[in-house]
């Protein structure tokens, strides 16, 4: 049975009381349960005692950034359902690629509309949450720990964060499977997702990328016609690192 959006609980964290109430009301409107801090220390307890499914933060609060709260309730092993929305005024690629890589489930520009940001909280309400048991998955001395969302190879940290952490965890767990760009769309993004296949290539890139710094590449494997798999290389040298 799925939850009603009048079930969904959103927090908002700005510092900009106007902005705020704002989207209160239109969340609320739309059927959401919504609170407000304008603190992120506050958020980060409230979080953690009272997990919402969503947050929306503002990317700069005093004496802390959207990317310090993320990370942080990710590092604390709150559960890995809550999602996060940014909004920043700093709309450049490395801002967005930033807040997507430390684990934002989406990011928004400012100024946007308020419609916008609705659709943007339905959307990532849709995608597929994270699996809120501990759960570690390793190959090849690459782990990938689910409740602490970190990534490792023989125990130094690869940054790995947002979408291609959730496309490294499904493949990891399906070792070996190849699934072609709609499959991952759904595992991934969520049925309702509006992205095209072509953001799936973008993000594989990106966390092929990731992996080559402790020189895993090889293991994000493309299928020629079909997809991506995560397999051990047919042809290999010993695992990195391995004497």
């Amino acid at each position: 049975m799925h939850e009603t959006d009048s079930q969904r609980q959103i927090l908002i964290v700005d510092r900009d009381l106007a902005a705020v109430e704002s989207l209160r009301q239109e969340l609320s409107s739309a059927g959401f349960t919504v609170r407000a801090i304008t603190d992120c220390s506050a958020a980060a307890l409230a979080i953690m005692e009272r997990p919402p499914h969503l947050v929306i933060v503002d990317w700069n609060m005093p004496g802390f950034t959207a990317l310090d709260l993320i990370e942080g309730i990710r590092a604390a092993r709150a559960p890995q359902t809550v999602r996060f929305i940014i909004l920043s005024a700093l709309a450049g690629e490395h801002n967005v690629v930033a807040g997507l890589n430390f684990g934002a489930d989406d990011y928004i520009a400012k100024p946007f509309s308020l419609r916008e940001v609705v659709a943007r909280v339905c959307s990532v309400l849709r995608s597929r949450p994270r699996a809120p048991q501990a759960t570690t998955i390793s190959c090849d001395a690459l782990v990938l720990d689910s409740s602490t969302t970190r990534v490792t190879a023989r125990g130094q940290s690869i940054n790995v964060r947002g979408t291609e952490y959730r496309l490294l965890e499904f493949l990891m767990s399906n070792l070996g499977r190849t699934f072609n760009r709609s499959q991952l769309l759904i595992q991934v993004w969520g049925d309702d997702s509006e992205v095209d296949e072509r953001t799936v290539d973008v993000n594989m890139q990106r966390l092929r990328k990731a992996l080559s710094e402790a020189g895993y590449e090889a293991y994000l494997q493309t299928v020629r016609g079909f997809g991506y798999r995560f397999a051990v290389p047919a042809t290999r040298s010993p695992a990195p690192g391995a004497e």
